[in-house]
């Protein structure tokens, strides 16, 4: 096993992660023995605990000599690991090459990506913010059928300013862009008609070196926010610079999926307005290693 980690919730680690596990993705019931066990971020772990999972929901935890093992169960010993629930994933894209046609695509690279890239770091959810839709709610049908073993996918849909076409992204990609709240409005309806997750908005859109950003208006942003929020869906945003941070502000962002690297930090009005309104930040620190920390 990947150190001493083992999945609880869903225990895809256990099942997929684990050589030689895979036999037991097939058990009716699971019963993991003598590791010790958060059930709580802040909670003390429990010593010896057994946690009993048939047709992987849990229906039992608890110390060992409290827990009946069920005879027909397969048992997984746990002793010197420890045991959490599963991790989620904030910010992924399903871009590689592999996942294209998902839906027809053959189910054993699918499978083996799947867990390089997510479940054997024990990832029970995650939530793709800029992927082809196609393809994702194709494979999150393969996914939640068994076909293909891997966490449960959140998909949002992206929308950028007009002429914000990033300077990353191949010239030759067309993409969703919305210039005017109306425009945002119809794109969100949209998204969510074809059963995507939430949407994402590029409040600031990097055009390259020496080039200015393109930031989205505030009113557009908003649009989009609203019609998600109607829909009990999350909105991400992605703002290059300063101006996009305090249209997200405006627009009531949920998520931010990045910091904004090179600018001038957060201010305290900024930092003000973000606890007020419960907007989160994914950093994506990695992304920016590089750079002095003061800046991100």
């Amino acid at each position: 096993m990947n150190g001493n980690l083992v999945r609880l919730a869903f225990c895809f680690f256990v099942l997929i992660g684990a050589p030689g596990a895979s036999g037991l993705a097939n058990a009716q019931t699971l019963a993991l023995v003598g590791g010790s066990v958060y059930a709580s971020p802040d909670s003390a772990p429990l010593a010896d605990a057994v946690i009993v999972t048939p047709n992987g929901a849990i229906t039992a935890l608890g110390n060992r000599s409290d827990i009946h093992i069920p005879a027909d169960a397969s048992v997984v010993d746990c002793s010197g690991k420890t045991v959490v629930a599963g991790f989620w994933n904030s910010h992924i894209h399903f871009t590689e090459e592999v996942w294209k046609n998902a839906g027809s695509a053959p189910a054993a690279p699918l499978a083996e990506h799947m867990q390089a890239m997510l479940t054997r770091w024990g990832f029970t959810t995650v939530w793709d913010i800029g992927s082809d839709g196609k393809d994702t709610l194709a494979l999150r049908r393969r996914v939640n059928s068994g076909e293909v073993p891997g966490p449960d996918i959140y998909t949002a849909g992206s929308i950028f300013p007009r002429d914000g076409h990033p300077a990353y992204l191949p010239p030759e990609i067309k993409l969703p862009e919305a210039s005017t709240p109306e425009q945002a409005t119809q794109l969100t309806r949209t998204y969510m008609g074809f059963g995507l997750d939430g949407v994402k908005l590029f409040t600031g859109s990097f055009k390259g070196t020496g080039k200015p950003v393109v930031n989205m208006d505030p009113a557009i942003a908003k649009a989009a926010v609203d019609v998600a929020h109607a829909a009990g869906k999350p909105a991400f945003a992605h703002p290059q610079n300063m101006a996009g941070v305090d249209a997200v502000i405006a627009a009531g962002v949920d998520i931010m999926a990045h910091t904004v690297p090179g600018e001038p930090i957060y201010s305290p009005e900024q930092l003000t307005r973000f606890k007020q309104q419960g907007i989160a930040l994914v950093p994506t620190l990695s992304l920016f290693a590089k750079l002095p920390l003061r800046q991100i």
